[in-house]
Order: C-alpha cells, then structure tokens, then sequence
C-alpha cells in the first residue's frame, strides 16, 4: 500500500476515527496557526481507581488521533491525560481501605487529602499513580496532566483572572440551566478555606479580578481571599471550558451523560476569548439487563475481570465498533469479540486499502505504534477451547487442554503459539466460573438415539488422522438422513450439543471431534447413549 493510496482511501474512509479526524481538518486546514502540534485530551476523576471508561476514552481518542496523523501525513499531535484531582472529595469510595481517615477530610481537594493506601502523598496522588501505571501496561502515548499541579504552581492563574473578568458572563450562561434553589448559591469559583482547607460552595463577589480578590462567607465570617496559586478550583462546567483555553485543547471526546456539559462549557469557552474544542459524544455501557453501568452498583465489568476471561485486543475490538449505540457490558459478550477480533485480523491482509481503513484491527494495530499482525489466524477459535475445556470440566488444566491440541494444530507448542497460549489461560477460568456450573447433558430421545448410534459407528469406521472437514461431512451425512427423523439440520447439531456438551449451542463438530479425538468423542456418546 503506497501512502498516496492509503491517503486518497483515508480521505473518504467512513470509518468512524477518519470521519472524526476531519473534523480537525476542517478546523485547520493548514494547520495550527502557531505551529504547535494539535492537542487530544482525556479526562479522568480521580476519586476512584481507573476502569474500563477510563480505557475506552484514551484507546478511541488514540485511534482519532492516528487517522489524523494519517491524513495529515503525520503533522505532529500530543495526547494529554488530564487528572482533575484539584476537586473536593464528595463521598468516600467503597473500595479503599481506612474509610475512617477519608471521612475526615469530605470536602477536601484530593491531592490535600492523606492515601488510605499509605503508599503515596496524597490519595489523588496514588489513584493518579494507578492510572499512568494503567495507561503503560496498555502502551499508551500520552503526556500525564495534573489539575492540582496547575492551579497550585499559578500555571492557571490567567486563566482564572480570565474567569473573574468574565464573570457576569459566564453567570449569565450557568444561571438559567440551574434551578431556583441552586441559583441562590452557585459560583463559577469554589474557594479552598483559608480556616479548613475545604473546597467551598458559596457564593462569591469579585472584588479584583486583576489581583485574584473575592468576598465569601467561610463557616461564618465574611472573608475577603485571592483565589489564585491553588487557593480555589472551578466549578466542573467552567473549569472544562476554562481547561480547553488555557491548554489549548483541540479535540476531546465524552460520554453521553456529559451533553449539557459540553454545550454549556462551549459557551464559557467562547466567553473566555476560546473556543470549545471538537469531539464525540459516545452512548454509555449497559448491563446485561439493558441497565445502566453504575460504579456504585458495582454492575459493570472491569478491565481485569475482562482480561481474566478475554484478551487485550478483544476488549479494543469491541470497544472500537459502534461507539455511538450504546453497549453491553458483561462477561457473556467477551468469547464472541475474541473469535470476531481474530476474523477481522485474518482478513486485513488480502482486503483492498479501502476496507482495510473499515477494518477495526488496522486501527487497533496501528494505535501504538505496531503496524504488524495482519493476516495472522489462530489455529483454534476461542469458541472452539470453550467447548472444549467444557467438556474437560471445572479441572481442567493447560498441560490437558495442550495435549488435545495436539491432535488439531501443528507444531502444538505454548511457545510456537503464545496467543493461543494466553487465550487456553482464559478459557480456563471461563470455563471454572461460567460454563462448567450450568452444563447439563440431557439424555437422547426418539431417533436421536440411533442418530447417535449411527455417528458412532461412523467414527469407528473413521481414521485417527480424519481431517476436521471430512468428520464434518460424517456428521451432515446423519443429519440430512431422513431415517433419523430430523426435520432441519440444526435440530441434529443441537441434540449433539446439549446431548454431547450439555450446552444449548457449539462449535462446529467436524472440529470438536478432530481437536478431542474420535476416541474420545466415542466415549462421549457411550455416555449419553448409557
């Protein structure tokens, strides 16, 4: 593929990073005015640990990043992780340890507040730790951003002048999107408490917007304070806006439940001499019950429970499609997205660049940098294991399951195959936690019997080194036989599921016979038959 073609494909690609990619484009069609590179940001709160939204949002602004490099020819962009732990801290997580020690300090801004953790300066200090050790294991280029850094070193000092200068304005934007009772209090300025060290609602008159002077009532007495060099934090819809000023972000995307805010904090952007930067507004997670994920209900599934069942490129596979539709979120979903990642991987090698650009594994091989990988396959679908494993049971072990695949795969090595490897990793706790408590084999009924009867004397008939499409062929014979009684093919194919694998669906059975072997696939039906 020869850049032009890859350029002349991206230009009209309607995959999803390359159309908004253009969107920049259009924003700045010879590029930055100054030069600098064009900015990406990513937010993250933290008051809890990252998780699976914190992945999608810098693993898809990265995809958008790449195509615009791409359609640029690679004109110089940064990513910035952006960590708003200037904020006070409104409830004390469930997850943390020493709770006692975070309830004294509600209130305070997260890096002034002690790490029940006691590993770390601060709390925000140790979750901030956790997101970059996070955004590492994933191999993420992004340059690290703290509020608190910021506001206490004076980096945001004209930024909030710019606030205070406005002030009337940006009132004028936030007052009619609130309701009565908030109007009274609201403030585009939390001071922190000179007396307490507390994050403050209250209302605020500017006194000096040049010298950072304002007036407020703190717990009692009517103070006057500058808020510059760490000594307030922006209310949330002001500090975004303001944010995208002074950092100069050109392009930053969201979740659904953030809409009013990016309306709203476009305004004050626009207010504070900016402009709101470009962006896409992304539907949320939904349980496996159409329910919203909630961290606080704990409905969701976080990334390691992801990665105990499924593999790295399968969450990014399935993260990457449709993020406009909103999304189940649930371990039912990951064998699925593990076999359609290995599909889309295989086909990226003979497709024409245009759908090579419409192909979720170019861009996901591309987000960090790696370019290599397509057309690779594995010997084995995850399904495939699944099915397997299932029938090994609750103990299987890797030594096990590798001995069978020695009768699929050549050169049947963990070594030779450290993808499938990783995945025989997965499928084994799959198995343990999912699959193996609810398989029930049912006994054979009616013609399924001699059905049975019949495939086992077939493959009494049948060499060992039977190929999986001619065990297929065996076993379409029987079901197309209308002497067994089966009104469609898949009434056959699902008798030797639930009657062979106690499972309602499964693999292709030429497969399944020729990885577990016409000998044991025989003591399978002696089983059911018994």
């Amino acid at each position: 593929m020869t850049d032009e073609a890859l350029l002349t494909a991206a230009q009209v690609s309607k995959a999803w990073p390359f159309e908004e990619a253009r969107k920049l484009l259009k924003r700045y069609p010879d590029g930055k005015p100054d030069g600098s590179p064009v900015l990406f940001e990513t937010g993250y709160g933290p008051s809890g640990l990252p998780h699976i939204g914190t992945f999608q949002e810098v693993l898809r602004t990265t995809l958008v990043r790449r195509a615009y490099e791409v359609l640029t020819g690679g004109a110089p962009t940064r990513l910035v992780a952006f960590s708003d732990d200037m904020d006070g801290l409104r409830k004390v997580p469930d997850n943390v340890p020493n709770q006692g020690l975070l309830t004294a300090y509600l209130g305070h801004p997260l890096t002034r507040i002690p790490d029940p953790f006691n590993k770390y300066e601060s709390f925000a200090h140790h979750n901030n730790a956790m997101l970059r050790e996070f955004l590492d294991r994933f191999g993420f280029d992004y340059e690290f951003v703290s509020a608190s850094d910021r506001y206490n070193s004076g980096q945001f000092d004209d930024a909030l002048r710019g606030v205070l200068r406005n002030w009337q304005a940006i009132m004028d934007i936030m007052l009619p999107t609130l309701r009565e009772e908030r109007r009274k209090t609201y403030s585009p300025v939390l001071p922190v408490s000179p007396k307490t060290g507390q994050v403050l609602q209250v209302p605020v008159e500017v006194v000096d917007a040049e010298a950072g002077l304002v007036r407020f009532e703190d717990h009692g007495e009517m103070v006057e304070s500058c808020i510059l060099g760490g000594n307030s934090k922006l209310q949330w819809k002001v500090d975004w806006a303001m944010r995208w000023v002074a950092l100069g972000v050109d392009y930053e995307m969201c979740g659904k439940d953030l809409t009013d805010s990016v309306r709203e904090s476009g305004k004050i952007a626009r207010a504070l001499g900016g402009r709101a930067p470009e962006g896409m507004i992304y539907e949320l997670f939904l349980d496996e019950n159409g329910e919203k994920i909630s961290k606080s209900k704990g409905n969701g599934l976080t990334i390691e429970q992801w990665l105990t069942y499924g593999s790295e490129e399968s969450l990014g596979f399935y993260l990457y499609r449709d993020p406009k539709s909103a999304k189940s979120l649930h371990v039912g979903i990951i064998p699925r997205a593990v076999d359609e990642y290995w599909q889309f991987r295989e086909k990226l090698a003979e497709q024409p660049v245009e759908q090579q650009l419409g192909n979720p594994v170019w861009h996901l091989l591309r987000a960090n940098g790696e370019r290599a990988g397509a057309g690779d396959k594995l010997p084995v679908t995850y399904g495939l294991l699944l099915n397997l494993v299932g029938v090994l049971g609750a103990s299987a072990s890797r030594d096990q399951v590798w001995s069978y695949l020695r009768n699929y795969v050549e050169n049947a090595d963990p070594a030779a195959h450290p993808d499938l490897d990783k995945l025989v990793t997965n499928a084994l706790a799959y198995n343990r936690d999912f699959i193996a408590p609810t398989l029930q084999r049912r006994k054979p009924e009616g013609g399924e019997v001699a059905a049975l009867t019949a495939l086992d004397e077939e493959l009494a008939a049948t060499s060992d080194d039977a190929t999986a499409e001619e065990l297929q062929n065996i076993v379409y014979e029987i079901g197309k036989d209308p002497h067994y009684g089966f009104e469609q093919l898949r009434d056959w194919f699902k008798c030797l599921y639930e009657t062979l694998l106690g499972s309602s669906q499964g693999p292709r059975m030429g497969s399944f016979i020729a990885l577990y072997g016409i000998a044991n696939t025989r003591k399978l039906i002696a089983e059911a038959l018994g």
